[in-house]
């Protein structure tokens, strides 16, 4: 699934981020770069022990809370802490990597499984170039830059990199998640089963035929399910 779900976070949100953001020190990207992904990583990011990281990642994770799209789609069962990057200057690109199967989160030490990566854009468009999200899909990359406060959903099991940023600072929020739904052919189907149902209710309402679809979803989430 590549799913780009747009407005995640409203105009005073973005705001806050962005101000939170110019206030911060940076550090270097490969502070959470395995092996591999250390060697192309030229970014910087947002200490996890920096005093906004909390106030930021709270910000994202109560946004995604309440965003009915974001979790039919990935029904999270765990998320990473956000983290924070910026790409601007001489540490502007991150070229092809994979995301490690498996993390510890910071704040608990739990470990999850990634199953699913976001991007939460926190940039305006038109204030820089390049720093493309680009998302290998077998055949050709897939080019991904959205306008800011809109997430790109995607597996954590593509590689994928970031086009080198030309001019200006591009800023993001990034993390990772284990959904309860482990396979994906089985989240697609429950993603597109829902979004269907919502689209027959809002034609013709709550009758027999969405009663006995609603009531096929949540079975197949009884029986896929794991929490």
């Amino acid at each position: 699934m590549l799913l780009h779900i747009p407005a995640v976070l409203d105009p005073a949100e973005l705001t806050l981020c962005t101000q939170l953001l110019q206030d911060a020190s940076w550090a270097d990207g490969r502070i959470t770069a395995g092996t591999q992904s250390a060697q192309v990583k030229n970014n910087q990011q947002l200490a996890v022990d920096n005093p906004a990281a909390a106030t930021l990642g709270n910000l994202v994770l109560n946004a995604l809370s309440k965003n009915a799209q974001f979790f039919t789609a990935a029904l999270p069962k765990r998320i990473h802490p956000p983290l924070f990057n910026r790409y601007h200057g001489i540490n502007n690109a991150f070229g092809n990597h994979v995301d490690n199967a498996i993390r510890a989160s910071t704040d608990n030490a739990q470990y999850i499984r990634t199953d699913l990566s976001f991007t939460l854009f926190l940039s305006e468009l038109d204030s820089y170039d390049g720093g493309e999200l680009i998302i290998e899909d077998g055949y050709t990359g897939r080019a991904i830059k959205l306008p800011a406060g809109d997430l790109i959903l995607y597996p954590s099991s593509s590689i994928h990199r970031v086009a080198p940023v030309t001019r200006g600072t591009r800023l993001a929020c990034f993390s990772w998640l284990e959904s309860m739904i482990r396979a994906p052919e089985h989240r697609d189907l429950l993603f597109n089963l829902d979004m269907s149902i919502l689209t027959l209710r809002h034609q013709h309402g709550d009758n027999e035929a969405t009663l006995r679809l609603t009531n096929c979803y949540h079975n197949l989430m009884r029986m896929w399910a794991d929490v």
